[in-house]
Protein backbone atom coordinates (compact mmCIF):
# COMPACT_ATOMS: atom_id res chain seq x y z
CA UNK A 1 0.00 0.00 0.00
CA UNK A 2 2.80 2.36 0.88
CA UNK A 3 4.36 1.71 -2.47
CA UNK A 4 1.06 2.60 -4.18
CA UNK A 5 0.66 5.91 -2.35
CA UNK A 6 4.09 7.18 -3.46
CA UNK A 7 3.34 7.26 -7.23
CA UNK A 8 0.00 8.88 -6.50
CA UNK A 9 1.69 11.67 -4.56
CA UNK A 10 4.19 12.21 -7.38
CA UNK A 11 1.43 12.39 -9.93
CA UNK A 12 -0.51 14.89 -7.81
CA UNK A 13 2.60 17.02 -7.35
CA UNK A 14 3.30 16.95 -11.07
CA UNK A 15 -0.32 17.86 -11.78
CA UNK A 16 -0.20 20.83 -9.39
CA UNK A 17 3.09 21.97 -10.99
CA UNK A 18 1.60 21.69 -14.44
CA UNK A 19 -1.42 23.73 -13.37
CA UNK A 20 0.83 26.41 -11.97
CA UNK A 21 2.96 26.54 -15.14
CA UNK A 22 -0.16 26.70 -17.26
CA UNK A 23 -1.62 29.46 -15.11
CA UNK A 24 1.66 31.38 -15.27
CA UNK A 25 1.73 30.96 -19.08
CA UNK A 26 -1.85 32.19 -19.33
CA UNK A 27 -1.06 35.16 -17.12
CA UNK A 28 2.07 35.96 -19.09
CA UNK A 29 0.15 35.70 -22.36
CA UNK A 30 -2.55 38.03 -21.09
CA UNK A 31 0.08 40.40 -19.81
CA UNK A 32 1.85 40.44 -23.17
CA UNK A 33 -1.43 40.95 -25.01
CA UNK A 34 -2.40 43.82 -22.74
CA UNK A 35 1.10 45.28 -23.01
CA UNK A 36 0.93 45.02 -26.79
CA UNK A 37 -2.12 47.24 -26.82
CA UNK A 38 -0.30 49.82 -24.72
CA UNK A 39 2.76 49.61 -26.98
CA UNK A 40 0.81 50.15 -30.22
CA UNK A 41 0.18 53.88 -29.87
CA UNK A 42 3.68 54.98 -28.76
CA UNK A 43 5.19 52.80 -31.46
CA UNK A 44 2.82 54.24 -34.08
CA UNK A 45 3.81 57.80 -33.17
CA UNK A 46 7.50 56.92 -33.17
CA UNK A 47 7.41 55.28 -36.61
CA UNK A 48 5.34 58.09 -38.11
CA UNK A 49 7.79 60.69 -36.78
CA UNK A 50 10.87 58.81 -38.00
CA UNK A 51 9.42 58.38 -41.50
CA UNK A 52 8.60 62.09 -41.72
CA UNK A 53 12.10 62.99 -40.56
CA UNK A 54 13.55 61.10 -43.49
CA UNK A 55 11.23 62.29 -46.27
CA UNK A 56 11.66 65.60 -48.11
CA UNK A 57 8.64 67.40 -49.52
CA UNK A 58 6.21 64.72 -48.34
CA UNK A 59 4.28 63.94 -45.18
CA UNK A 60 3.29 60.55 -43.74
CA UNK A 61 0.13 59.80 -41.77
CA UNK A 62 -0.18 56.44 -40.02
CA UNK A 63 -3.63 56.05 -38.39
CA UNK A 64 -3.26 52.51 -37.00
CA UNK A 65 -0.55 50.09 -35.94
CA UNK A 66 -0.82 46.60 -34.46
CA UNK A 67 2.20 44.96 -32.79
CA UNK A 68 2.30 41.24 -31.96
CA UNK A 69 5.10 40.13 -29.69
CA UNK A 70 4.68 36.37 -30.04
CA UNK A 71 4.90 36.43 -33.84
CA UNK A 72 7.37 39.33 -33.76
CA UNK A 73 5.24 41.06 -36.38
CA UNK A 74 3.84 44.54 -36.88
CA UNK A 75 1.01 45.69 -39.17
CA UNK A 76 0.69 49.31 -40.34
CA UNK A 77 -2.83 49.94 -41.62
CA UNK A 78 -4.04 52.80 -43.82
CA UNK A 79 -0.65 54.48 -44.28
CA UNK A 80 -0.96 57.62 -46.45
CA UNK A 81 1.79 59.79 -48.00
CA UNK A 82 1.00 63.26 -49.36
CA UNK A 83 3.07 65.80 -51.26
CA UNK A 84 3.28 68.99 -49.22
CA UNK A 85 2.75 71.30 -52.21
CA UNK A 86 -0.19 69.31 -53.66
CA UNK A 87 -1.61 67.05 -50.94
CA UNK A 88 -4.57 65.78 -52.99
CA UNK A 89 -4.69 63.11 -54.10
CA UNK A 90 -2.25 61.28 -51.79
CA UNK A 91 0.70 60.01 -53.81
CA UNK A 92 0.74 56.75 -51.86
CA UNK A 93 -1.85 54.75 -49.95
CA UNK A 94 -1.02 51.36 -48.44
CA UNK A 95 -3.87 49.29 -47.11
CA UNK A 96 -1.50 47.04 -45.17
CA UNK A 97 2.25 47.25 -44.56
CA UNK A 98 3.31 44.20 -42.57
CA UNK A 99 6.76 43.51 -41.16
CA UNK A 100 7.80 40.29 -39.45
CA UNK A 101 10.82 38.13 -38.82
CA UNK A 102 11.84 36.23 -41.93
CA UNK A 103 11.65 32.78 -40.35
CA UNK A 104 13.41 30.94 -43.18
CA UNK A 105 16.43 33.23 -42.81
CA UNK A 106 16.26 32.80 -39.04
CA UNK A 107 16.87 29.06 -39.46
CA UNK A 108 20.22 29.90 -41.04
CA UNK A 109 21.13 32.25 -38.20
CA UNK A 110 20.09 35.60 -39.71
CA UNK A 111 17.67 37.88 -37.86
CA UNK A 112 16.15 39.89 -40.71
CA UNK A 113 12.76 41.25 -41.73
CA UNK A 114 10.08 40.22 -44.22
CA UNK A 115 8.16 43.28 -45.50
CA UNK A 116 4.84 43.01 -47.32
CA UNK A 117 2.97 45.89 -49.00
CA UNK A 118 -0.58 44.74 -49.66
CA UNK A 119 -2.75 46.66 -52.16
CA UNK A 120 -0.63 49.83 -52.37
CA UNK A 121 -1.93 52.63 -54.60
CA UNK A 122 0.36 55.18 -56.21
CA UNK A 123 -1.42 58.25 -57.66
CA UNK A 124 0.50 61.01 -59.43
CA UNK A 125 -0.92 63.93 -61.41
CA UNK A 126 0.59 66.60 -63.62
CA UNK A 127 0.70 69.29 -60.90
CA UNK A 128 2.65 66.99 -58.57
CA UNK A 129 5.03 66.03 -61.35
CA UNK A 130 5.71 69.68 -62.18
CA UNK A 131 6.40 70.35 -58.51
CA UNK A 132 9.08 67.65 -58.56
CA UNK A 133 10.76 69.40 -61.50
CA UNK A 134 10.43 72.79 -59.80
CA UNK A 135 12.01 71.55 -56.57
CA UNK A 136 14.99 70.11 -58.44
CA UNK A 137 15.18 67.11 -56.09
CA UNK A 138 15.02 63.72 -57.83
CA UNK A 139 12.20 61.49 -56.57
CA UNK A 140 14.63 58.71 -55.76
CA UNK A 141 16.66 61.05 -53.52
CA UNK A 142 13.83 62.20 -51.26
CA UNK A 143 14.45 59.59 -48.56
CA UNK A 144 12.05 56.81 -49.54
CA UNK A 145 14.71 54.20 -48.87
CA UNK A 146 15.37 55.51 -45.36
CA UNK A 147 11.66 55.98 -44.64
CA UNK A 148 10.94 52.31 -45.36
CA UNK A 149 13.87 51.21 -43.24
CA UNK A 150 12.48 53.32 -40.36
CA UNK A 151 9.49 50.97 -40.11
CA UNK A 152 11.56 48.11 -38.66
CA UNK A 153 14.86 47.97 -36.72
CA UNK A 154 15.75 44.79 -38.61
CA UNK A 155 17.50 44.72 -41.95
CA UNK A 156 14.98 43.98 -44.70
CA UNK A 157 15.70 40.67 -46.42
CA UNK A 158 12.45 39.83 -48.23
CA UNK A 159 10.36 42.59 -49.83
CA UNK A 160 6.99 41.91 -51.47
CA UNK A 161 4.31 43.98 -53.17
CA UNK A 162 0.94 42.36 -53.83
CA UNK A 163 -1.92 43.69 -55.96
CA UNK A 164 -0.55 47.21 -56.40
CA UNK A 165 -1.93 49.99 -58.61
CA UNK A 166 -0.05 52.88 -60.24
CA UNK A 167 -2.03 55.73 -61.82
CA UNK A 168 -0.93 58.90 -63.62
CA UNK A 169 -3.44 61.64 -64.45
CA UNK A 170 -2.51 64.40 -66.87
CA UNK A 171 -4.69 67.35 -67.87
CA UNK A 172 -7.54 65.05 -68.92
CA UNK A 173 -8.79 63.29 -65.80
CA UNK A 174 -11.02 61.03 -67.90
CA UNK A 175 -8.00 59.33 -69.51
CA UNK A 176 -5.55 58.21 -66.82
CA UNK A 177 -2.59 55.93 -67.42
CA UNK A 178 -2.95 52.94 -65.13
CA UNK A 179 -0.99 49.83 -64.22
CA UNK A 180 -2.83 47.25 -62.15
CA UNK A 181 -2.11 43.91 -60.49
CA UNK A 182 1.41 45.11 -59.74
CA UNK A 183 3.47 42.38 -58.08
CA UNK A 184 7.07 42.69 -56.88
CA UNK A 185 9.27 40.12 -55.18
CA UNK A 186 12.81 40.89 -54.03
CA UNK A 187 14.87 38.76 -51.68
CA UNK A 188 18.37 38.33 -50.25
CA UNK A 189 18.51 42.07 -49.56
CA UNK A 190 20.69 41.69 -46.46
CA UNK A 191 23.84 41.54 -48.61
CA UNK A 192 26.90 43.61 -47.83
CA UNK A 193 27.82 46.68 -49.83
CA UNK A 194 28.60 45.63 -53.42
CA UNK A 195 30.94 46.98 -56.06
CA UNK A 196 29.47 49.46 -58.56
CA UNK A 197 27.13 47.82 -61.08
CA UNK A 198 27.06 44.54 -59.12
CA UNK A 199 23.50 43.54 -58.24
CA UNK A 200 23.28 40.61 -55.79
CA UNK A 201 19.56 40.56 -54.95
CA UNK A 202 17.13 38.69 -57.25
CA UNK A 203 14.05 40.71 -58.23
CA UNK A 204 10.86 39.88 -60.15
CA UNK A 205 8.06 42.28 -61.10
CA UNK A 206 4.97 42.05 -63.29
CA UNK A 207 1.87 44.14 -63.97
CA UNK A 208 -1.14 44.59 -66.22
CA UNK A 209 -0.55 47.64 -68.45
CA UNK A 210 -3.37 49.96 -69.54
CA UNK A 211 -6.09 47.34 -69.17
CA UNK A 212 -4.97 44.59 -71.54
CA UNK A 213 -1.18 44.70 -71.86
CA UNK A 214 1.25 42.72 -69.76
CA UNK A 215 4.74 43.53 -68.53
CA UNK A 216 7.34 41.31 -66.83
CA UNK A 217 10.75 42.22 -65.40
CA UNK A 218 13.36 39.78 -64.07
CA UNK A 219 16.82 40.65 -62.87
CA UNK A 220 18.94 41.63 -59.88
CA UNK A 221 19.16 44.71 -57.68
CA UNK A 222 21.45 46.42 -55.21
CA UNK A 223 19.22 47.92 -52.55
CA UNK A 224 22.06 49.28 -50.40
CA UNK A 225 23.73 51.54 -52.95
CA UNK A 226 23.40 55.27 -52.20
CA UNK A 227 21.64 57.58 -52.79
CA UNK A 228 19.08 55.21 -54.33
CA UNK A 229 18.90 51.51 -55.28
CA UNK A 230 20.12 50.21 -58.62
CA UNK A 231 19.04 47.25 -60.70
CA UNK A 232 19.76 45.43 -63.95
CA UNK A 233 16.98 43.38 -65.50
CA UNK A 234 15.47 41.93 -68.63
CA UNK A 235 11.93 43.01 -69.47
CA UNK A 236 9.12 41.98 -71.78
CA UNK A 237 6.02 43.92 -72.87
CA UNK A 238 3.14 42.26 -74.72
CA UNK A 239 -0.13 43.50 -76.25
CA UNK A 240 0.24 47.02 -74.79
CA UNK A 241 -2.54 49.30 -76.16
CA UNK A 242 -1.03 52.62 -77.21
CA UNK A 243 -4.34 54.50 -77.19
CA UNK A 244 -3.95 54.88 -73.43
CA UNK A 245 -0.80 56.96 -73.94
CA UNK A 246 -2.19 59.32 -76.57
CA UNK A 247 -3.98 62.00 -74.57
CA UNK A 248 -2.04 61.86 -71.26
CA UNK A 249 1.51 61.73 -72.68
CA UNK A 250 1.42 63.17 -76.20
CA UNK A 251 -0.89 66.07 -75.31
CA UNK A 252 2.23 68.15 -74.59
CA UNK A 253 3.89 67.35 -77.91
CA UNK A 254 3.17 67.94 -81.60
CA UNK A 255 2.25 64.27 -82.09
CA UNK A 256 -1.25 62.80 -82.23
CA UNK A 257 -1.55 59.04 -81.85
CA UNK A 258 -4.55 56.80 -82.43
CA UNK A 259 -4.82 53.06 -81.95
CA UNK A 260 -1.99 50.60 -82.16
CA UNK A 261 -0.45 47.81 -80.12
CA UNK A 262 3.12 47.56 -78.83
CA UNK A 263 5.28 44.56 -78.01
CA UNK A 264 8.89 44.85 -76.90
CA UNK A 265 11.73 43.12 -75.14
CA UNK A 266 15.10 44.23 -73.89
CA UNK A 267 17.21 45.11 -70.88
CA UNK A 268 17.27 47.99 -68.45
CA UNK A 269 19.95 49.13 -66.03
CA UNK A 270 19.70 52.12 -63.73
CA UNK A 271 21.82 53.14 -60.75
CA UNK A 272 23.57 56.25 -59.44
CA UNK A 273 26.46 55.44 -61.83
CA UNK A 274 24.71 54.43 -65.06
CA UNK A 275 21.38 54.59 -66.83
CA UNK A 276 20.91 52.58 -70.01
CA UNK A 277 18.12 50.86 -71.88
CA UNK A 278 18.36 48.49 -74.82
CA UNK A 279 15.46 47.32 -76.94
CA UNK A 280 16.39 44.05 -78.57
CA UNK A 281 13.05 44.01 -80.36
CA UNK A 282 10.14 46.40 -80.79
CA UNK A 283 6.96 45.85 -82.77
CA UNK A 284 4.34 48.50 -83.54
CA UNK A 285 1.18 47.43 -85.34
CA UNK A 286 -1.95 49.31 -86.33
CA UNK A 287 -0.56 52.68 -85.19
CA UNK A 288 -1.70 56.00 -86.65
CA UNK A 289 0.65 58.90 -85.83
CA UNK A 290 0.44 62.49 -87.07
CA UNK A 291 2.96 65.25 -86.54
CA UNK A 292 0.99 68.51 -86.40
CA UNK A 293 2.60 71.85 -87.27
CA UNK A 294 0.58 74.67 -85.70
CA UNK A 295 0.79 78.40 -86.28
CA UNK A 296 2.97 80.36 -83.86
CA UNK A 297 4.20 77.31 -81.99
CA UNK A 298 7.11 77.90 -79.65
CA UNK A 299 9.50 75.25 -78.27
CA UNK A 300 9.36 74.77 -74.49
CA UNK A 301 12.06 76.48 -72.45
CA UNK A 302 14.87 74.13 -71.34
CA UNK A 303 14.93 73.18 -67.63
CA UNK A 304 17.18 75.27 -65.41
CA UNK A 305 20.46 73.68 -64.41
CA UNK A 306 23.53 74.75 -62.54
CA UNK A 307 26.46 76.20 -64.47
CA UNK A 308 28.31 72.85 -64.38
CA UNK A 309 25.32 71.00 -65.80
CA UNK A 310 24.52 69.26 -62.52
CA UNK A 311 21.36 69.57 -60.52
CA UNK A 312 21.49 72.63 -58.31
CA UNK A 313 21.96 71.96 -54.57
CA UNK A 314 18.98 71.95 -52.28
CA UNK A 315 18.07 75.47 -51.18
CA UNK A 316 17.53 74.30 -47.62
CA UNK A 317 21.27 73.86 -47.14
CA UNK A 318 21.36 70.07 -47.23
CA UNK A 319 24.07 68.18 -49.06
CA UNK A 320 24.38 68.78 -52.80
CA UNK A 321 22.53 66.36 -55.03
CA UNK A 322 24.51 63.83 -56.99
CA UNK A 323 24.90 64.32 -60.73
CA UNK A 324 22.42 62.16 -62.64
CA UNK A 325 23.99 60.18 -65.50
CA UNK A 326 22.52 60.57 -68.95
CA UNK A 327 20.46 57.78 -70.45
CA UNK A 328 22.18 55.63 -73.06
CA UNK A 329 19.51 54.29 -75.41
CA UNK A 330 19.94 51.57 -78.02
CA UNK A 331 17.43 49.82 -80.26
CA UNK A 332 18.51 46.74 -82.17
CA UNK A 333 15.44 46.49 -84.39
CA UNK A 334 11.97 47.98 -84.63
CA UNK A 335 9.31 46.48 -86.88
CA UNK A 336 6.33 48.54 -88.07
CA UNK A 337 3.26 46.81 -89.48
CA UNK A 338 -0.06 48.05 -90.87
CA UNK A 339 0.46 51.59 -89.60
CA UNK A 340 0.04 55.16 -90.85
CA UNK A 341 2.40 58.13 -90.55
CA UNK A 342 1.22 61.64 -91.35
CA UNK A 343 2.24 65.28 -91.40
CA UNK A 344 -0.49 67.86 -90.74
CA UNK A 345 0.47 71.43 -91.67
CA UNK A 346 -1.84 74.03 -90.20
CA UNK A 347 0.56 76.87 -90.93
CA UNK A 348 -0.54 76.87 -94.59
CA UNK A 349 -3.78 78.07 -96.14
CA UNK A 350 -5.48 75.77 -96.72
CA UNK A 351 -4.17 73.30 -94.18
CA UNK A 352 -3.32 69.88 -95.53
CA UNK A 353 -2.37 66.39 -94.39
CA UNK A 354 0.30 64.37 -96.20
CA UNK A 355 0.57 60.77 -95.06
CA UNK A 356 1.80 57.29 -95.85
CA UNK A 357 -0.77 54.57 -95.23
CA UNK A 358 -0.30 50.80 -94.94
CA UNK A 359 3.18 51.43 -93.60
CA UNK A 360 5.40 48.38 -93.13
CA UNK A 361 9.12 48.11 -92.57
CA UNK A 362 11.94 48.16 -90.09
CA UNK A 363 14.52 50.39 -88.42
CA UNK A 364 17.68 48.87 -86.94
CA UNK A 365 20.75 49.84 -84.89
CA UNK A 366 19.34 53.09 -83.58
CA UNK A 367 20.86 54.85 -80.58
CA UNK A 368 21.37 58.23 -78.97
CA UNK A 369 25.17 58.03 -78.63
CA UNK A 370 27.85 57.88 -81.31
CA UNK A 371 29.04 54.31 -81.70
CA UNK A 372 30.31 54.23 -85.29
CA UNK A 373 27.43 51.98 -86.34
CA UNK A 374 24.95 53.14 -88.97
CA UNK A 375 21.23 53.05 -88.29
CA UNK A 376 19.33 51.62 -91.25
CA UNK A 377 15.72 51.88 -92.31
CA UNK A 378 13.54 50.29 -94.97
CA UNK A 379 9.91 51.41 -95.10
CA UNK A 380 7.13 50.72 -97.60
CA UNK A 381 3.62 52.09 -97.86
CA UNK A 382 1.08 54.07 -99.87
CA UNK A 383 1.57 57.83 -100.24
CA UNK A 384 -1.82 59.46 -99.60
CA UNK A 385 -3.23 55.94 -99.58
CA UNK A 386 -2.51 55.60 -103.31
CA UNK A 387 1.09 55.76 -104.55
CA UNK A 388 3.51 52.88 -103.95
CA UNK A 389 6.19 54.30 -101.68
CA UNK A 390 9.55 53.04 -100.49
CA UNK A 391 12.03 54.86 -98.27
CA UNK A 392 15.42 53.30 -97.59
CA UNK A 393 18.70 54.55 -96.26
CA UNK A 394 21.00 54.86 -93.31
CA UNK A 395 22.50 57.49 -91.02
CA UNK A 396 25.15 57.75 -88.36
CA UNK A 397 23.76 59.53 -85.31
CA UNK A 398 26.19 61.57 -83.25
CA UNK A 399 28.66 62.12 -86.09
CA UNK A 400 30.68 65.37 -86.16
CA UNK A 401 28.70 66.43 -89.26
CA UNK A 402 25.51 65.05 -90.86
CA UNK A 403 26.16 61.62 -92.34
CA UNK A 404 23.26 59.93 -94.13
CA UNK A 405 21.90 58.27 -97.27
CA UNK A 406 18.22 58.65 -98.22
CA UNK A 407 16.48 57.05 -101.17
CA UNK A 408 12.80 57.87 -101.72
CA UNK A 409 10.52 56.52 -104.43
CA UNK A 410 6.82 57.33 -104.85
CA UNK A 411 4.99 55.94 -107.87
CA UNK A 412 1.45 56.25 -109.22
CA UNK A 413 -0.21 58.56 -106.69
CA UNK A 414 -3.67 59.75 -107.73
CA UNK A 415 -3.17 63.49 -108.02
CA UNK A 416 -6.72 64.36 -106.99
CA UNK A 417 -5.71 63.22 -103.48
CA UNK A 418 -3.04 65.94 -103.51
CA UNK A 419 -5.39 68.89 -104.06
CA UNK A 420 -5.11 70.32 -100.53
CA UNK A 421 -1.34 70.19 -100.84
CA UNK A 422 -1.41 71.71 -104.34
CA UNK A 423 -3.66 74.53 -103.19
CA UNK A 424 -1.39 75.23 -100.20
CA UNK A 425 1.81 75.58 -102.24
CA UNK A 426 0.87 75.99 -105.90
CA UNK A 427 -2.53 77.73 -105.54
CA UNK A 428 -4.15 75.30 -107.98
CA UNK A 429 -5.77 71.87 -108.01
CA UNK A 430 -6.21 69.06 -110.49
CA UNK A 431 -9.01 66.84 -111.74
CA UNK A 432 -6.87 63.98 -113.09
CA UNK A 433 -3.34 62.63 -113.27
CA UNK A 434 -0.74 60.48 -111.58
CA UNK A 435 2.21 61.72 -109.56
CA UNK A 436 5.57 60.05 -108.98
CA UNK A 437 8.61 61.30 -107.12
CA UNK A 438 12.22 60.08 -106.96
CA UNK A 439 15.02 61.36 -104.78
CA UNK A 440 18.50 60.30 -103.68
CA UNK A 441 20.42 62.32 -101.11
CA UNK A 442 23.82 61.63 -99.62
CA UNK A 443 25.77 63.58 -97.00
CA UNK A 444 29.38 62.96 -96.03
CA UNK A 445 31.79 65.27 -94.19
CA UNK A 446 29.38 68.20 -94.43
CA UNK A 447 28.94 67.87 -98.20
CA UNK A 448 25.47 67.11 -99.60
CA UNK A 449 24.90 65.62 -103.05
CA UNK A 450 21.76 64.30 -104.70
CA UNK A 451 18.70 65.06 -106.76
CA UNK A 452 14.92 65.25 -106.65
CA UNK A 453 12.76 64.32 -109.62
CA UNK A 454 8.98 64.77 -109.73
CA UNK A 455 7.00 63.19 -112.55
CA UNK A 456 3.38 63.91 -113.56
CA UNK A 457 1.42 61.69 -115.91
CA UNK A 458 -1.94 62.50 -117.50
CA UNK A 459 -2.28 65.62 -115.35
CA UNK A 460 -5.38 67.70 -115.99
CA UNK A 461 -5.52 70.94 -114.05
CA UNK A 462 -8.64 72.66 -115.30
CA UNK A 463 -12.08 71.21 -115.99
CA UNK A 464 -14.72 73.69 -117.14
CA UNK A 465 -17.61 71.61 -115.78
CA UNK A 466 -16.06 71.09 -112.34
CA UNK A 467 -14.49 74.55 -111.95
CA UNK A 468 -17.22 76.68 -113.48
CA UNK A 469 -18.11 78.27 -110.16
CA UNK A 470 -14.56 79.54 -109.51
CA UNK A 471 -13.54 83.13 -110.02
CA UNK A 472 -12.40 84.11 -113.51
CA UNK A 473 -8.83 84.87 -112.43
CA UNK A 474 -8.63 81.58 -110.52
CA UNK A 475 -9.69 79.70 -113.65
CA UNK A 476 -7.20 81.62 -115.76
CA UNK A 477 -4.33 80.74 -113.39
CA UNK A 478 -5.18 77.05 -113.46
CA UNK A 479 -5.39 77.05 -117.25
CA UNK A 480 -1.92 78.64 -117.40
CA UNK A 481 -0.51 76.02 -115.01
CA UNK A 482 -2.00 73.35 -117.22
CA UNK A 483 -0.23 75.02 -120.16
CA UNK A 484 3.11 74.72 -118.35
CA UNK A 485 2.51 71.01 -117.94
CA UNK A 486 2.14 70.84 -121.71
CA UNK A 487 5.44 72.67 -122.25
CA UNK A 488 7.31 70.14 -120.09
CA UNK A 489 5.55 67.12 -121.55
CA UNK A 490 7.32 64.06 -122.89
CA UNK A 491 5.07 63.59 -125.89
CA UNK A 492 6.07 59.97 -126.40
CA UNK A 493 4.97 58.89 -122.92
CA UNK A 494 2.68 61.81 -122.16
CA UNK A 495 4.57 62.65 -118.98
CA UNK A 496 5.72 65.86 -117.33
CA UNK A 497 9.07 65.66 -115.55
CA UNK A 498 11.94 67.76 -114.30
CA UNK A 499 15.06 67.10 -112.27
CA UNK A 500 16.54 69.36 -109.59
CA UNK A 501 20.10 68.67 -108.49
CA UNK A 502 20.95 69.21 -104.82
CA UNK A 503 24.50 70.09 -103.81
CA UNK A 504 26.24 72.14 -101.14
CA UNK A 505 27.65 72.34 -97.63
CA UNK A 506 25.50 71.47 -94.62
CA UNK A 507 27.97 71.89 -91.79
CA UNK A 508 25.80 71.85 -88.71
CA UNK A 509 26.86 69.48 -85.93
CA UNK A 510 23.88 70.48 -83.80
CA UNK A 511 21.39 69.29 -86.39
CA UNK A 512 20.76 65.58 -86.85
CA UNK A 513 21.08 63.99 -90.27
CA UNK A 514 17.53 62.72 -90.47
CA UNK A 515 16.14 66.18 -89.67
CA UNK A 516 18.20 67.69 -92.52
CA UNK A 517 17.09 64.95 -94.92
CA UNK A 518 13.43 65.45 -94.11
CA UNK A 519 13.77 69.22 -94.45
CA UNK A 520 15.44 68.86 -97.84
CA UNK A 521 12.69 66.58 -99.12
CA UNK A 522 10.05 68.98 -97.78
CA UNK A 523 11.74 71.97 -99.44
CA UNK A 524 12.26 70.16 -102.72
CA UNK A 525 8.82 68.58 -102.84
CA UNK A 526 6.49 71.03 -101.16
CA UNK A 527 8.21 74.35 -101.76
CA UNK A 528 10.16 73.96 -105.00
CA UNK A 529 8.51 71.43 -107.28
CA UNK A 530 4.85 72.35 -106.92
CA UNK A 531 5.21 76.15 -107.08
CA UNK A 532 7.73 75.53 -109.84
CA UNK A 533 4.93 75.31 -112.37
CA UNK A 534 4.23 79.01 -112.29
CA UNK A 535 7.98 79.81 -112.23
CA UNK A 536 8.41 77.71 -115.37
CA UNK A 537 5.49 79.55 -116.88
CA UNK A 538 7.14 82.93 -116.25
CA UNK A 539 10.46 81.70 -117.59
CA UNK A 540 8.95 80.34 -120.82
CA UNK A 541 6.54 83.19 -121.51
CA UNK A 542 8.08 85.60 -124.07
CA UNK A 543 8.88 88.99 -122.56
CA UNK A 544 7.13 91.96 -124.18
CA UNK A 545 9.30 93.96 -126.55
CA UNK A 546 10.38 97.31 -125.18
Amino acid sequence: MEELRLPLKKRALALRLAKRVFAAWIALTLLVIVASFFVDEPLRRSIERRMNDRLEGYEVRLPKLRFRLFSLSMALEGLVVRQNAHPEPPVLRIELLKTSVHWRALLSGHLVADVLLARPQVDINLAQLRQEVKDGVPVNERGWQEALQAVTPLKIDLFRVEDGTITYVDTDTAHPIRMTSVRVLANDIRNVQSKPQVYPSPIHAEATLFGSGHGVLDGHADFLVEPYPGFHALFRLDAVPLDALSLPVLAHTAFVLKGGVLAAGGELETSPAVRRARLSELTLSGVKVDYVAEKDTKPPAPPATAANGKTAPDSRGKKARSAVPEWTLKMDKAVIAGSELGFVNRTKDPAYRAYVARLDGSISDLGNHASGARARFDLRGKFLGSGDTRLTGSFREGAASPDFDVNLRIEGTEMTRMNDLLRAYGKFDVVAGEFSFYSELKARDGQLEGYVKPLFKGMKVYDRRQDGDKAVFRQLYEMLVGGVAGLLRNHGRKEVATVANVSGRIDGPRTSGWQIALRLVENAFFRSILPGFDRELRARTPKPKS
